[in-house]
């Protein structure tokens, strides 16, 4: 497997769909020059890095934190190899997800776990009522 990323003819993984090498996707005239590839490279990288620490805060503040991460690892994947395989297995593995979920008796295992935590839930909070009431178990000073 060819982890070069400034080579201008990439190797071609089993698994990939034919006539889409791995590496760089810069333009031609780019990656003629080095110095200006390594710079290309550099810039997608630090575009990238944005995008993905973008995400990264998002995640326990309102926003698309995992779209915009995986978004971020797309921009990455124009131009590094790591990421591109890191892009591949992830597409495969959501894939596959999707396709478990979507199997009837995976469905109804989810809908019946769901309605049993909504049951226990709710059985849980009348319990609570039923003993407290309304009233808050602390006392907030005005």
């Amino acid at each position: 497997m060819n982890t070069q990323s400034n080579g201008g003819s990439g190797i071609v993984e089993e698994d990939a769909p034919a006539g889409q090498p791995l590496g760089s996707r810069a333009p031609h005239f780019i990656k003629r020059s080095r110095p200006l590839h390594m710079s290309w490279q550099v810039g997608v990288f630090v575009v990238g890095l944005a995008v993905v620490v973008a995400g990264v805060i998002m995640l326990p503040l309102p926003g698309p934190g995992w779209l915009v991460i995986f978004g971020g690892l797309a921009i990455w994947a124009t131009e590094f190899v790591w990421a591109q395989l890191v892009l591949r297995w992830t597409k495969r593995k959501v894939t596959e997800a999707a396709q478990k979920a979507l199997d009837p008796k995976v469905r109804r295992r989810n809908i019946l776990l769901t309605a049993t935590g909504v049951v226990i839930i709710a059985v849980a909070l009348g319990a609570y009522v039923w003993q407290f009431g309304f009233a808050m178990p602390w006392h907030v000073p005005e």
